[in-house]
């Protein structure tokens, strides 16, 4: 799909289906690192905590984001009720995001009507704001899965729903770049391994906070009899 024939969808609504705006260019900026340096009086340079603070774990700040559409052509009249509309359905909301030409991941975020950069004679409309600073996979792991949005090719298929355990069963997660601790659910009490260290398992919801899913293999390995369901939606930047 060329310019102009791509949209980005802006909670229940999607800007060249329901307002004929087609998309032409986008401004994402990467977030910025929420550092913790110390001045340190007469030496060079400065102390940096951010990973002793952190436990490793650097968090960021939200990132800004500028997306500019082609408006229909419209009288006065037609042109002012659309900025209307738009302006109304996005002021203050905070929204889910998701790009056309990135449909498996979403932001969250508050974007508004950029007066400024609007411009009727120009038929332009433009949209800014910020959003989280990691995007989120857009299913997870326990939703059921639309494959006609579904990359083949970058997509990562997460079915950890009601898996059976009988005895043992290693479950390995692909984790992208946020840390994330996931919701363990289990119909009888187990235990589980991550990281060679051993935990107990209740029925029902379980959140165990020295697991933490990070970038790249993860591996869980239950230990009982029943079903498990593991909850986790990756984040990337």
């Amino acid at each position: 799909m060329s310019k102009g024939t791509l949209g980005v969808q802006i909670g229940d609504k999607h800007t060249l289906k329901d307002w004929g705006l087609g998309w032409t260019s986008i401004n994402l900026g990467f977030p910025e690192a929420k550092t913790y340096e110390q001045d340190i009086p007469g030496a060079d340079g400065t102390l940096d905590f951010t990973e002793a603070m952190t436990a490793g774990d650097v968090k960021y700040k939200n990132r800004p984001i500028s997306l500019e559409f082609e408006a229909p052509d419209k009288d006065f009249h037609e042109w002012s009720r659309m900025i209307s509309e738009v302006a109304n359905y996005l002021v203050g909301q905070k929204k889910k995001i998701i790009l056309d030409n990135d449909p498996q991941f979403y932001y969250i975020g508050r974007i508004k009507m950029d007066i400024d950069k609007t411009d009727k004679d120009s038929s332009k409309i433009v949209l800014s704001g910020d959003v989280d600073p990691y995007k989120h996979e857009l299913y997870s792991s326990l939703d059921d899965w639309i494959w006609d949005t579904f990359n083949f090719e970058t997509g990562i298929i997460r079915e950890y729903k009601d898996i059976q355990v009988d005895g043992s069963y290693e479950l390995m997660i692909p984790g992208l770049r946020k840390r994330i601790v996931p919701t363990i659910e289990c119909s009888a009490p187990m235990q589980v391994t991550y990281n060679n260290r051993t935990y107990s398992l209740l029925e029902g919801k379980n959140k165990v906070f020295d697991i933490w899913i990070g970038e790249g293999e993860n591996f869980l390995t239950f230990i009982g009899t029943g079903t498990v369901s593991v909850d986790y939606r990756g984040g990337s930047l």
